[in-house]
């Protein structure tokens, strides 16, 4: 890790309103899944409190992730969770010898383990690391959580990358839950209006303040306002000017100013929509 990386972003101003960090990852560091998970993520829970971001969902990637989001949920009040096979992670469960059956009956078991788990994901599609050999694994896998999310009646959380067409295809033909999130929303105008039309809530991450996101930002002026969430996806996707570092919930801020100076929208009014959308995504408030 670099000492850019190291080094951490200073607190932004706080919002004027609060609002949810709808996709966070607590338990990885920069370098993956293989970093152990911190003892307590109290300190950040904190700091993003201290700023206008006082509740969290926490997402597991994995079966180890989902375990560890299920308890920091039940422990923390700030914080609910989703839980799932991360589309890169099927096949590798797969490639391991792992039965694809035997995981996805872990996820649903810690679907619903605890009221405070809201989400099935994120789950999806990824044609960027995941190459043709094991597409049909994330295909199958992608299905299943869809019908987890519908039976258990949780929030379907989307993993899309690079995969636009076979994302809204899957979803067509198993058909979207009452309550799904577009996570880390990475398509155009176009692609907006059809996950729109499907009933989606459109999350935008710090790659809406990137330079080269021309097209991002014009999805996220079509997307009308109660359907717009924000989220961190930390520790990844840091927004502009701190692109480089390790993100965390506590730089919310920097995303959502960004987002209202895009929109034209006040600060303030976008923090409220934001905050009740996010509530009504996920089932309620906590």
């Amino acid at each position: 890790m670099s000492d850019r990386e190291e080094e951490r972003p200073p607190a932004p101003e706080p919002l004027p309103a609060p609002v949810v960090d709808n996709h966070c990852h607590l338990d990885l560091g920069r370098g993956g899944p293989e970093v152990s998970p911190p003892a307590d993520p109290a300190a950040a829970i904190a700091a993003a409190a201290e700023v206008g971001v006082p509740r969290i969902v926490q997402i597991g990637c994995d079966l180890r992730g989902a375990r560890w989001a299920v308890e920091a949920a039940a422990t923390h009040d700030a914080l609910v969770a989703g839980v799932a096979l991360h589309p890169n992670e099927a096949p590798r469960l797969v490639e391991q010898g792992t039965s694809l059956d035997d995981a996805l009956a872990e996820i649903e078991a810690l679907a619903g383990a605890h009221d405070k788990v809201r989400a099935v994901g994120e789950t999806g599609l990824d044609h960027f690391r995941t190459g043709e050999e094991g597409r049909a694994v994330q295909v199958e896998s992608f299905r299943r959580h869809i019908d987890l999310a519908k039976r258990l009646d949780k929030t379907l959380v989307i993993h899309d990358r690079d995969a636009h067409d076979d994302v809204l295809r899957v979803l067509d033909e198993e058909g979207v839950p009452d309550r799904w999130v577009m996570h880390c929303f990475s398509g155009d105008a176009a692609f907006a209006r059809a996950c729109l039309d499907r009933g989606a809530y459109l999350s935008f991450a710090g790659t809406v303040t990137f330079k080269n996101a021309a097209s991002l930002r014009d999805a996220l002026v079509v997307a009308p306002r109660d359907r717009v969430l924000v989220e961190t996806d930390a520790p990844y996707l840091t927004p502009h000017p701190h692109r480089g570092r390790t993100n965390a919930s506590y730089l919310v801020p920097v995303t959502v100013r960004a987002m209202a100076e895009v929109r034209g929208d006040d600060l303030e009014e976008l923090c409220r929509a934001i905050d009740a959308s996010t509530e009504e995504a996920f089932g309620g408030s906590w």
